[in-house]
């Protein structure tokens, strides 16, 4: 039995259109002269939305402020995000014999609605959000911690779609999968050299359960 853990906004949720429209009327509600694309979040070195605010040259004291209404609207919105196409079937499948956990800089709030939305809450065991303190590695050592009785230590993934998801990975020790039809571009990923790299959501099944 494994221990895998999603990133969730590029990841799990097809999240990159209500980003960059959440994050354009954020910053146009706070006087900031910037026009939010893409790159804003392609280039970042640490995924969050603080840091995505300032890739959108919010002032820093005005971050903490982009990061809560960001969120807000992502809680407003009438329905949760899409699920990225085949993602659902997969992690129900991986549910079955392995523990399931999602870790990120979104609210606990938002990524249950999601969850429940596309009938998945019962598959993932816990969800380490924005909400709960720490970093990601810290986060992930949690979670090693937690469900540690469960798995063996080389049976642990951390599945992202960001530079800052390897880097946690490898800060937490355990084994690294970037995902490439998230946030951030292949070229972007291979500069952290992650353990595995998949491009089809399918191929996490193969990856998984050949090393694990």
């Amino acid at each position: 039995m494994a221990l895998i853990i999603f990133d969730f906004d590029g990841v799990l949720a097809d999240t990159l259109n209500d980003l960059i429209q959440f994050g354009q009327e954020v910053c146009d509600e706070l006087g900031v002269k910037h026009v939010v694309k893409k790159d804003d979040l392609s280039n970042l070195e640490i995924m969050s939305f603080a840091s995505f605010g300032r890739a959108c040259e919010v002032p820093e004291h005005l971050v903490d402020e982009f990061v809560q209404s960001c969120l807000k609207r992502f809680a407003e919105k009438k329905s949760p995000p899409a699920i990225f196409n085949g993602l659902g079937n997969i992690v129900r499948n991986l549910a079955i014999n392995n523990t399931l956990a999602i870790i990120t800089t979104n609210s606990s709030q938002n990524v249950n609605a999601f969850l429940i939305e596309h009938g998945l809450d019962e598959c993932i065991h816990t969800v380490y959000g924005i909400d709960i303190p720490g970093s990601k590695a810290q986060k992930i050592s949690i979670a090693r911690d937690q469900f540690s009785a469960d798995t063996k230590r080389e049976s642990m993934f951390m599945v992202g779609d960001s530079l800052s998801d390897i880097s946690a990975a490898k800060e937490a020790s355990v084994t690294s999968i970037a995902v490439t039809w998230g946030h951030q571009s292949l070229e972007h990923l291979l500069c952290g050299d992650p353990d595995y790299v998949v491009r089809f959501p399918h191929d996490l099944v193969e990856v998984i359960e050949k090393t694990a």
